[in-house]
C-alpha cells in the first residue's frame, strides 16, 4: 500500500512577490514526492465547510476571512495579504489536513503537504497562520465519533500557541509542543506539555529531550495523534535559531513514526514551518515528513 496523501494545487496561493513566506514550497513538494516515488498520487480535499471550522473558530473569524473584511492590522499580523486566493487556500488546506485525518483513521498513517498552522487561535490569525487545521480536524474526529482522546505532537521551532489556547480547557486533547525558547511567539501560552529549548542546541541534545519526553507521553492512552513534522529547527533556516542537521530531522521524525505506528495508534501528519536559506533543501526537508511515514506502511 502506498502512503495517502493529500494535495491540491490551491495550496500554493499568490501572495506579495516580495513576502517572506515561502509559499512555492507546497507545489514543489508535490512534484518531489512524485519524481521520488514517495507517492503517485495524490488525495484531492475539498474546501472545509464553516460548520467544520466552526468547532475550533468563532463565526465572526470566519466569515471575515470568506468575506475579506479582515482589517489591515489583523492581516498583518497574519502576514498574508487576505485575497481570493489565500482565503481558497486557507479553505482548502484546512480541508486537506481534515482529508489526511480521515485517511489515517482508515490506513492508520496520512499526510497532508501542507498544515500545522499552529498560531490561529479561536479569534483571530497569526504568524502565517490563518485556520488552525490540526484544531479543526481535531473536532471534526470527535464530532463524528472517531475518536475520543487525541494527541497533538508539535515539533515545530515555534511553540504551537494557538493550539493550546484552543484546548486550554479540553481534557480529551493533550498538546506537547518542543520548541525554542527564544523564537516567535514573544508570549508563549501554556499548554499541556511544554518543553523549551535554548538556542543553538545539537541533535544529540535535541533528540535525548525528546525521547524523554515521549516516554512521559506513552504513559497515557490516545485514540489518535497529530504530529506537526515543522521543519524550522535545521541549522540552516532563517528563522530557527536552532542547530539540528537533516539526519538530525531524519532521526526526529522516525522516533515519533515509530513510536505511534507501532502502538496501532493512528497518525496524521503535517508539514508546520520552514524557511530554509536554500530552497531545494527546504523541499527535501519536508519530504522527509512523508518518506518516513511511507516507509512503515
Amino acid at each position: 500500500m502506498k502512503l495517502p496523501v493529500v494535495n491540491h494545487q490551491d495550496y500554493v496561493a499568490k501572495i506579495n512577490d516580495d513576502n517572506k513566506f515561502p509559499i512555492r514550497k507546497f507545489g514543489e513538494l508535490a512534484n518531489y514526492l512524485i519524481n521520488q516515488k514517495i507517492v503517485d498520487r495524490f488525495y484531492k480535499p475539498n474546501y472545509c465547510s464553516e460548520k467544520t471550522l466552526s468547532r475550533a473558530h468563532s463565526l465572526e473569524y470566519i466569515a471575515s476571512i470568506k468575506k475579506k473584511t479582515i482589517d489591515t492590522k489583523s492581516q498583518k499580523k497574519i502576514g498574508f495579504p487576505i485575497n481570493d486566493s489565500v482565503v481558497n487556500r486557507s479553505f482548502r488546506a484546512t480541508g486537506g489536513t481534515v482529508l489526511a485525518s480521515k485517511l489515517a483513521i482508515d490506513h492508520r498513517i496520512a499526510c497532508n503537504t501542507a498544515g500545522g498552522s499552529h498560531h490561529a487561535t479561536y479569534n483571530e490569525g497569526a504568524g502565517y497562520c490563518v485556520f488552525n487545521d490540526v484544531a479543526v480536524a481535531t473536532r471534526y474526529l470527535q464530532s463524528k465519533g472517531y475518536v475520543k482522546n487525541v494527541l497533538i505532537v508539535d515539533l515545530d521551532v515555534h511553540q504551537g500557541n494557538g493550539t493550546s489556547d484552543i484546548f486550554k480547557n479540553d481534557k480529551s486533547v493533550f498538546t506537547f509542543s518542543m520548541h525554542c525558547k527564544s523564537n516567535y511567539p514573544a508570549k508563549k501560552n501554556k499548554g499541556d506539555l511544554d518543553v523549551s529549548l535554548d538556542d543553538n542546541i545539537e541533535d544529540e541534545e535535541y533528540l535525548k529531550k525528546l525521547k524523554d519526553n515521549i516516554l512521559l507521553l506513552n504513559k497515557e492512552k490516545y485514540d489518535f495523534v497529530f504530529y506537526v513534522a515543522g521543519v524550522d529547527i535545521h541549522l540552516n533556516d532563517r528563522l530557527g535559531k536552532l542547530k539540528i542537521s537533516e539526519d538530525g530531522i531524519k532521526r526526529r521524525d522516525e522516533m515519533i513514526i515509530n513510536n505511534f505506528f507501532e502502538k496501532n495508534i493512528p497518525i496524521c501528519g503535517v508539514l508546520g514551518g520552514g524557511y530554509n536559506k536554500d530552497f531545494e533543501t527546504l523541499v527535501r526537508l519536508h519530504a522527509i515528513l512523508h518518506k518516513t511515514c511511507a516507509s512503515v506502511i
